[in-house]
């Protein structure tokens, strides 16, 4: 058990985590990558091969195979909906695309190697000095969700126990597998909040997620992002953050676990965040450089592994993150 004075941690994933294990497996992630505008490119690609699709609008179409932000496209038609002809099937059939081709890359070989997320929570069963007390996810795939199970069982995604000292997972946008799950005592399907840039989180369970997440934020002191841009198209995550900060009334530690020039265009875009803090600065000099074509999320974790457990004998001692560190 930490100790009383153990450094509260959040943890907030977005899609680059995931291509971190893509990439650490040795997968070509410009070919599978899953960052918005990978995702996009294949995409758009699909639905231009469908015959009629978004006639007589393909222009946009051709157009959005180029683009970064499958998210804006969507909106975009949405908003436009009187002056496009069946644009609530064409929304549909998009997000659908979005659905299949994440699933079609995520196959059941590729995440059956994946490691990282699994060290992660590894790592903080064996870290004395900090308390884990929040995921908070914005994928909708379930990588992070199976490494959670293995040390913290089924993710009770839905309620709030009392005097709980599980982390609690909450994943703002849904999940691929809410199909059959029981949330208020019933069994039911849980719609994810669509990919698109309107995104509606006031009805529950969102409402409840989202509160759930202000609360832990507000009660961190570090909050590590990993794989995230903190896109303004997340408007409500920036709210979010900023709502935290007020609560909290003392600034939390924002930890960018993603490249230099990520970290930097994410503290010149949020600057009145008052810390930020980049990859190279993390705990003074524990990712000295970060190089071009980095994986930061495994040299993120092999550095604070090894700091961590110091003995090589520890090291080998463990499941995941021998797997990362050796």
């Amino acid at each position: 058990m930490p100790p009383a004075d153990a450094k509260k941690i959040v943890y907030l994933f977005g899609a680059g985590a995931t291509n971190a294990e893509l990439s650490h497996i040795g997968e070509d992630v410009t070919e599978v990558g899953l960052l918005i505008s990978d995702v996009t490119r294949r995409v758009t690609i699909k639905a231009s091969e469908t015959p009629g699709f978004l006639s007589p609008h393909r222009m946009f179409l051709e157009r959005a195979a180029d683009s970064s932000n499958i998210e804006l496209f969507i909106s975009l038609i949405e908003d436009n909906a009187y002056d496009i002809a069946n644009a609530s099937g064409v929304v549909d059939r998009l997000k659908e695309l979005v659905e299949a081709d994440i699933k079609n890359i995520l196959t059941a070989e590729r995440l059956a190697a994946f490691v990282l997320h699994k060290a992660l929570f590894e790592l903080h069963d064996k870290n004395e000095n900090e308390l884990l007390i929040g995921i908070i996810s914005l994928n909708y795939d379930t990588v992070l969700d199976d490494a959670y199970k293995l040390f913290h069982g089924d993710p009770d995604y839905f309620s709030d126990k009392a005097g709980s000292q599980v982390p609690k997972l909450l994943k703002l946008h849904g999940s691929f597998n809410w199909d059959d799950i029981e949330a208020n005592g019933r069994r039911r399907r849980i719609p994810i909040i669509p990919v698109g840039i309107n995104k509606n989180y006031l009805r529950l369970p969102y409402s409840f997620i989202w509160g759930r997440a202000l609360e832990v934020l507000a009660a961190c002191d570090i909050l590590r992002v990993i794989g995230c841009s903190l896109s303004q198209n997340d408007v409500q995550l920036i709210d979010l953050l900023f709502k935290a900060h007020n609560q909290k009334g003392s600034p939390i530690e924002i930890q960018i676990i993603s490249s230099e020039v990520t970290g930097q265009a994410i503290r010149s875009k949020y600057d009145f965040f008052p810390k930020i803090t980049t990859a190279e600065k993390i705990e003074d000099t524990l990712l000295p450089e970060v190089k071009k074509g980095t994986n930061v999320f495994k040299e993120w974790l092999r550095a604070k592994g090894t700091k961590v457990l110091k003995e090589e004998s520890r090291i080998a001692s463990t499941i995941y993150l021998k797997k990362v560190i050796l």
